[in-house]
């Protein structure tokens, strides 16, 4: 009987042993994913803030071939024909 009573202590024992590890990994299971949360969170808003910037490069870009910056002549030409195109095609559906 006795070896019996000791096999359930070291069972007990070895339980209770495994009860806490999961406890821990749980938390840190919690942990990981908070963090991961976190990073997703902080992936959005620099995705956000690189959407804004190229944006604004786009813009800044443009205005600069439209003030016809020497960087832009060409980009600059090209949008002048494009706008002279598009008043000549209004133009031409107004005098209908």
């Amino acid at each position: 009987m006795s070896e019996l009573s000791e096999v359930t202590v070291a069972v007990q024992y070895k339980l209770n042993l495994l009860l806490r590890k999961m406890k821990a990994l749980e938390e840190i299971n919690e942990s990981l994913l908070a963090e991961i949360q976190q990073s997703e969170d902080e992936v959005l808003r620099q995705i956000e803030v690189i959407e804004n910037l190229q944006k604004q490069n786009e813009s800044l870009r443009i205005a600069n071939s439209l003030l016809g910056s020497a960087d832009f002549k060409r980009e600059t030409k090209l949008k002048i024909n494009s706008i002279i195109k598009e008043i000549d095609y209004c133009i031409e559906h107004l005098s209908e």
